[in-house]
Order: C-alpha cells, then structure tokens, then sequence
C-alpha cells in the first residue's frame, strides 16, 4: 500500500490482551481518516494473548501499523510516552484499543488542533451531548466525576473530562513535556495538563462512550490507588519518591498487621506485656514480622506495582519467596534492633516500631530491584 498523503498522525494505542480488537480497529480509523496519512502505534505489554504477534502479521501487508512490544514494563501511560517519541507524525493521539473510543472523532479533533482553536483535543464522556449509556458503569461514572473534580483543581485546567483516555495533540509539544512526566498509572491526559506551564489550552469533543468489544476491562480495584498516586506525584514526588511514598503507605499498613499480631501473641502467651519474658517478646517479633512482610507483598504486588504486578500461583509464590529473601537482613536488623532495645528495657511497643523503621528502608530497595524489577 503505497501511501497518496504524508504522514500527519500517529495514532497511539497501548495494549494489553487485545488481540481480537486491532484488526477491527485498524478498518474504523481508515473509514473515519481515509486510507493514508496516518498509522497507528500499537505499544503493547507483551500480553499474553499474542497481541504484538497478531498486530504484526497484519503489518506485513499494512505499513501504516507499526508495533513496540515491552519487555519487563507495563502502563497505559508510559506506553504513550513511548509512543510520542517513536513517531514522526507532527500530530499524536491516544486512544484505548478496545472499541470504547469512537475513532470517528479522530478528524474533527484534528481539524481542531491543526486550526489552532486548542493546544489538546480531549473526547470526553461528560461534555453535553456526550453519552454513556452504553457504558453502562454508573458506579465508575460516579468514580470519575469525584477524580474529575480533583484533576481540576490539580491542572488548573476547565474542561469536562480531564480523565479521558482519548485526546489528541502536537506530537512536539507532548515530546517538551515527556522529560517531566511521571509516567505512573493510566491517566496520561492529567499527566501532561499537570505538567504544562502555562496550561494548555483544550477542547472538549461530545463522545459516545461505548462498551468494550472483546476482551476485559484492565482497570482494576488498582485504579483509584494509581490516580492517587497521580495527584502525589504532582505535589510531592520530587521531595519523596513516589514508588517509595506507596511502598511506604503499605508499609504503614503492614505496621497496623505487624503491632496487632504481637499484641495478639503477647497476649496469648500470658503475663502482662511488662512481665513478659523477652524470649516471649522475640518469638512475637518474629512471628509479627513475617505475617506483615506476607501482607506487604500481597499489597505492593496489587497496588504498588500493579503496572508489574506478578500473576498466578507460581509467579506469586516465586515472588513471595524473592521477596522473603530480599528481606531476610531486613527482618534480621528488625527483630535484633528490637530485641536489643527491649533487653534495654526499652517498652515493647516502641521497640518493634524501631525495627520496623529499620528494616523498611533495605526492604524497599531490594525488593524494587530482584522482586518487581529486574537484574
């Protein structure tokens, strides 16, 4: 196929287990941009139904699709980044593989941005004369309008759907901005408006947001967790490191888990907490650890590292032993710093925080780099 217009959009579609959806897709763009100047990016997370595979026999006979398959990464929104820096269309949008996202918007939001009437094109749910009906979510419809409102008072930005994950602009204003992105969770939209100075002007275009055509919905109970991560990374993610700050709020969920086991060991073993015998005290501190280490890796591997959360038994149990591993110093420096300190004569209580303490900051790094990451 031998293209008749240059190369103006790139189209940006990050995937994950969509395999039944692109061929279809790739038919709905043509019919709503015409047969040339334009390809689509499929940025895929080497998903386990070979959809880099399927999307790259159709390549074979459709230059205009082109396919990056990751290896060790996962995210809708680093997926995008990717996908601004490997085009050289001047215009970039990015839009869900799942048939949600009406490609039929695609030329007016063009039009638009072209025309200079706004810096970013967003299709948006909410906008009068949008539709969700289809959707049929009124529990996530009510979830996003609450993060709306909070990504507007973050961006500074009006507009009606500042979460929308189909939104078009100049592929060179998104490439300023990458270097400042955080590139964390699903909502690239939010990341860029909340990056730019001055804001970017938008604007909104009606969309009938439809139910998904094959496959299942990847935005799990881990969403709001990401959004929130969003917003701190915004506000606090060059004083604390974000992935650091989350491992943290596990943690200090894990301290609830580690305090009311010992409580509870303490208790059963008899005596009163004064009178108790310190080897009491190390079997507790020990027993608590483990069961808040099992808890914090159950957590993390939902929520804090949801874009490379392991999955099935195997992964789970491998992971639950290199995490085990990691942290084995970690819980050494734990229960021997509080030991140490209660043969002080140290109360117990401030003693198991103390190690807690501690071990946290070793645990973060290890389990970062041999858990979740890679060597």
């Amino acid at each position: 196929m031998t293209s008749s217009l240059p190369l103006e959009l790139a189209i940006v579609l990050p995937t994950l287990n969509e395999r039944d959806n692109i061929a279809p897709l790739i038919e709905r763009i043509e019919a709503a941009l015409g047969p040339s100047g334009w390809e689509v990016l499929v940025v895929d997370d080497n998903s386990a139904d070979g959809t880099a595979e399927a999307a790259r026999q159709l390549s074979l006979t459709d230059p205009r699709l082109r396919v990056i398959q990751r290896i060790g990464r996962r995210g809708l929104a680093s997926a995008a980044i990717e996908g601004f820096c490997a085009t050289a269309a001047p215009f970039v949008a990015v839009m869900d593989a799942d048939h949600q996202h009406d490609p039929a918007l695609l030329g007016d939001m063009l039009a638009s941005v072209r025309a200079g009437e706004a810096e970013v094109a967003v299709a948006s749910r909410f906008a009068a004369g949008a539709s969700t009906e289809d959707w049929n979510r009124p529990d996530r419809e009510k979830l996003s309008s609450i993060a709306n409102s909070l990504a507007r008072r973050l961006t500074g930005v009006e507009l009606s759907d500042p979460m929308s994950g189909y939104f078009l602009l100049p592929t060179a204003t998104a490439r300023r901005l990458v270097p400042n992105l955080s590139g964390i969770g699903f909502k690239i939209l939010l990341d860029l408006l909340a990056t730019a100075h001055p804001p970017l002007g938008v604007k909104d275009f009606p969309m009938n947001f439809s139910a998904r055509r094959s496959g299942e919905s990847k935005l799990d109970r881990a969403i709001v967790f990401e959004f929130l991560a969003g917003l701190y990374d915004k506000w606090l993610g060059r004083i604390i490191p974000t992935r650091f700050a989350l491992f943290g709020t596990i943690g200090a969920l894990g301290v609830l888990v580690h305090m009311a086991v010992l409580s509870a060991y303490l208790a059963l073993s008899g005596g009163t907490i004064s009178g108790q015998l310190i080897s009491d005290f190390e079997v507790g501190q020990t027993l608590a650890a483990v069961v808040a280490m099992s808890f914090n890796f159950v957590l993390n591997n939902a929520l804090t590292y949801a874009d490379q959360r392991l999955t099935g038994v195997a992964a789970m149990a491998k992971g639950w032993l290199k995490f085990a591993a990691t942290c084995s110093v970690g819980l050494l420096a734990n229960v021997g710093v509080a030991a140490i300190l209660v043969r002080y004569g140290v109360h117990p209580y401030p003693a198991a925080l103390a190690g807690i303490a501690i071990g946290s900051v070793w645990n973060y790094a290890l389990s970062s780099r041999f858990v979740w990451g890679r060597f």
